[in-house]
This record gives C-alpha cells, sequence and structure tokens, in this order.
C-alpha cells in the first residue's frame, strides 16, 4: 500500500513553525542562487543585444576590445572599400569609422568618479544601430563639439543630461540629444563625431570599423578577405559574437562567486532539513510503528518522508524565487572588466534559471531528507509501537 499525499502536507501543517523556519533557510539559499544566475544572464543579454547580426565589427589583431585597438586611416579605407557591405538608398556605404575613449565623469548622486566610454562615429554610425533610437533632442551636426548621451549616461552622471555641458578633450561639448537604447550596452555610452573627437584627443588612428553586410551569408568571405591581407592585420568577428565575449570575463566571475556562496548555504540548509526531518521521526516513532502494522512497506515509509523534505524543498524555492524574481524591477551599474567603462543593465529571470532554481531546492530537499526517511524506513515495528 502507499501512503496518502494528504498525508504529508498534513505533517508539514502540523508542524507549521519548524517548517516555515526550515522553507525559510533554503528561499534564502535560492534567493541568492537565483539572483546570481539572474545578474550573470542580464549581463551577457545587454551586450549580446549590443550586436547587430547584419553587422561586421573589425578591429587589430590580438585586440580583445576597442579600447586596445588602434586602426590606421589606410587600413580602414581598404576596409571601407570591400564590395560585401551594404549600400544605402542613395548609394551611402554601411560602414563607420570609428573611435573609441575611456572619460572619468562625476554621478549626480554621489559626485565620485566613473569611466564612461565615449564613443566616435561616422555619419552612418547611428543606422547601423537599428535598435537604438533618438528620444530626447536631435543628433549632433558631424564637425560640430556636440554630442548625445545614452539614456543611462544621462540620468546617472553630472553634466550629461540634454542642454547640459561636459567637458574632456581639452574642449567643452553640449549634450543636443539623448538616445534610448533599449537594453543593450549602447546606453551607457556618450557619442558623437568621430574626426572632431580624434582631434580633441589628439588620435591619428581609428578604434574600429564597423560595417553593415549586404547579404549576411557573405561573413565568411569578408572574414577571408580582411583577416587573409598582410597589409591590414585586422580581424573581423560578427558584431553579437564580439560582445558577446565581452560578457565571458564577467560573467564567469559571478557565475563562481554565486555558485560558491549557494554551496556553502546550501550547506546549512540541508543541516536544517535533516534536524527538522529528524526531530519528525522521532516525535512520530509510535506513528510510524502503527503504519507498518497496519500492513505500509518500508519503501512507503521511505517515499513518504522523502517526499515530505522535497515539499519543503519545493516550497523554499517558489518563495526564494518569488523574491528573486523581484529584483528584475532594478538596474545595475558596474564596471565592465573588459573595457573599464561603465555599464548598466537590470536582473534577468528566465525559464531557465527559474528550472535550475527549483531544482536546487529539491536536491537540498532530498539530501536533507534522505537519512531520516532511512531512519524511518528501517524502523523496527515492535521497538517503534513501545516507543513512549
Amino acid at each position: 500500500m502507499k501512503i496518502p499525499y494528504a498525508y504529508t502536507w498534513k505533517n508539514l501543517w502540523a508542524r507549521r513553525l519548524t517548517t516555515a523556519l526550515t522553507a525559510g533557510g533554503m528561499a534564502l539559499v535560492v534567493y541568492v542562487f537565483a539572483t546570481v544566475l539572474m545578474l550573470t544572464e542580464g549581463l551577457r543579454q545587454t551586450l549580446v543585444a549590443t550586436g547587430s547580426p547584419d553587422n561586421v565589427m573589425v578591429i587589430r589583431r590580438g585586440a580583445d576590445t576597442e579600447v586596445q585597438s588602434s586602426i590606421e586611416r589606410d587600413q580602414a579605407a581598404i576596409v571601407e572599400s570591400l564590395p560585401e557591405i551594404a549600400m544605402a538608398a542613395a548609394g551611402v556605404r554601411q560602414v563607420s569609422k570609428e573611435t573609441l575613449v575611456l572619460m572619468t565623469l562625476p554621478k549626480r548622486d554621489s559626485g565620485k568618479p566613473s569611466n564612461v566610454t565615449i564613443r566616435g562615429l561616422s555619419g552612418v554610425g547611428f543606422s547601423l544601430r537599428p535598435q537604438v533610437r533618438l528620444s530626447q533632442g536631435r543628433l549632433f551636426r558631424p564637425g560640430s563639439s556636440e554630442i548625445i548621451a545614452g539614456t543611462k549616461i544621462a540620468e546617472n552622471f553630472s553634466g550629461a543630461g540634454i542642454g547640459e555641458t561636459l567637458h574632456f578633450g581639452m574642449r567643452d561639448w553640449t549634450v543636443v540629444g539623448v538616445f534610448d537604447a533599449a537594453s543593450t550596452g549602447f546606453g551607457s555610452e556618450i557619442w558623437g563625431d568621430v574626426e572632431q573627437l580624434m582631434q580633441a584627443f589628439r588620435r591619428t588612428a581609428y578604434s574600429s570599423v564597423i560595417f553593415k553586410l549586404a547579404d549576411r551569408g557573405d561573413f565568411a568571405e569578408v572574414e577571408r578577405h580582411i583577416e587573409g591581407d598582410q597589409r591590414l592585420k585586422l580581424d573581423a568577428k560578427r558584431e553579437t559574437v564580439f560582445y558577446a565575449e565581452q560578457s565571458e570575463l564577467m560573467a564567469n566571475f559571478l557565475n563562481i562567486l554565486g555558485l560558491t556562496l549557494s554551496a556553502i548555504f546550501s550547506i546549512g540548509a540541508i543541516i536544517g532539513a535533516l534536524i527538522t526531518m529528524y526531530a519528525s521521526v522521532a516525535s512520530r516513532t509510535r506513528e510510524i510503528g502503527t503504519l507498518r502494522a497496519l500492513g505500509f512497506q518500508r519503501s512507503s515509509i521511505l517515499g513518504a518522508f522523502l517526499v515530505e523534505s522535497l515539499l519543503l524543498g519545493l516550497v523554499g524555492g517558489l518563495i526564494g524565487l518569488i523574491f528573486a524574481s523581484m529584483m528584475q524591477w532594478l538596474t545595475v551599474s558596474t564596471m565592465n572588466w573588459r573595457t573599464f567603462a561603465e555599464l548598466a543593465f537590470r536582473f534577468t529571470l528566465t525559464p531557465g534559471i527559474a528550472f535550475k532554481s527549483l531544482a536546487f531546492a529539491l536536491l537540498m530537499g532530498f539530501f536533507g531528507g534522505f537519512l531520516p526517511a532511512v531512519r524511518a524506513a528501517r524502523m523496527n515495528i515492535i521497538d517503534a509501537l513501545r516507543a513512549a
């Protein structure tokens, strides 16, 4: 015979305080586990969404980021002449020669300095980013000391709001527009005219060349042309791949940190579940003996106590996941360890993270309840019935 599941629920409800404390401990562990995974996923999605599958990023061979890259003007001209580059309706080649500089700007709330990415774009640079739209003001005029700021920069940094002035590169720059970059990393950048920014920072070489493919399937041919040309010594990557690689270092660190903390905390949660389940077995010794006398097999006793522990873990997991899901309303600003610049992104909960969190909770419940369940199943009927 099998013990009804209602029996398990009633036993958990009969020890409400102990059940709540044990489930609360598991909920805390699941909360930490889920939020770290959400943080990592938010970072990954932000940087991956920054790239477009139709765009190709060209940087100096051996460079991991645009900050480290340097492309001479003659090299950029060769890349610009590739036949695979898309053409706009007006016959304009869809290619942007860009420079990228890191500047320290003060934050609005604390006044503390933080690194900000300043990006210089060519004329079509804005149109190459379909995920970016102008939300306030207008675009900067080519050849002028005008800039536009991402929403995250405009909100969080002094002098970056529309109509305000920032001083860097030995001159003043007027913010004439604010752009919304959705959930991409571009929202943490400031954009201006590439030639003006290169003059201001006394640069003679670009940081990167970005262009749109006329046919997405032409990438292999473009890669062969660029990397096979000994005059260039450049690398070509799909923009999506390039930005995905930018998240690897920090994402790996967050995963290791999160899993380590979760493993440490889970030991305490498992011990709590063990204590709870052992106490349950001890207080129900005669009850267990009665069940055995009524004909319930050892496997049924084992299964009942194991299900009870798993339900304890499931309740804790659901509570922890509910609280973790509330973190999606928060935006985190941190330093991208690849570029050393400010990067804002949100916690992101996915079905995969929810599944992993609940599976982790059930695993804690299993390990916390297995030994007490075995003890209950092995009890001698006579000794159990004689227990006081």
